[in-house]
């Protein structure tokens, strides 16, 4: 039993990072540009309006796909709750791999956003 608690304040971890760590990014982006802390990419940094529109987009993107991997990983976990410690280890082990693939996937798509709302100068299209 021990070992389905550890599993799952694991695999819920990641998706209640992404929810907080997304929130902040929404709501309270860093003032300035700057290498230390925030969405830092090269597109990202061109001026003040693109280093917003990261920490939005990014953010609001993070805090969606946290609260569906919380509801959806909490449901896998709930179904594991009297399984095997080797199915519970396994299923747990490939939840925390899916997590981490999909945390990168709002990186991407903020980078699409970027590109498509600015030019390479950091320009808003018309």
């Amino acid at each position: 039993m021990w070992f389905w608690w550890l599993m799952t304040v694991c695999d819920l971890s990641i998706p209640l990072l992404l929810i907080v760590s997304g929130r902040i990014m929404w709501k309270h982006p860093p003032k300035k540009i700057n290498w230390g802390i925030g969405y830092r990419t090269e597109r990202s940094m061109k001026n003040m309006e693109t280093w917003k529109f990261a920490h939005l987009h990014c953010g609001r993107s993070w805090w969606k796909i946290g609260w569906l991997l919380l509801v959806f990983s909490a449901g896998i976990h709930l179904l594991l709750y009297h399984a095997p410690q080797e199915r519970i280890g396994v299923v747990g082990g490939i939840l925390c791999t899916v997590q981490c693939v999909i945390l990168l996937l709002p990186v991407f798509m903020t980078e699409r956003a970027l590109k498509k709302h600015f030019t390479d100068d950091g320009i808003p299209r018309s």
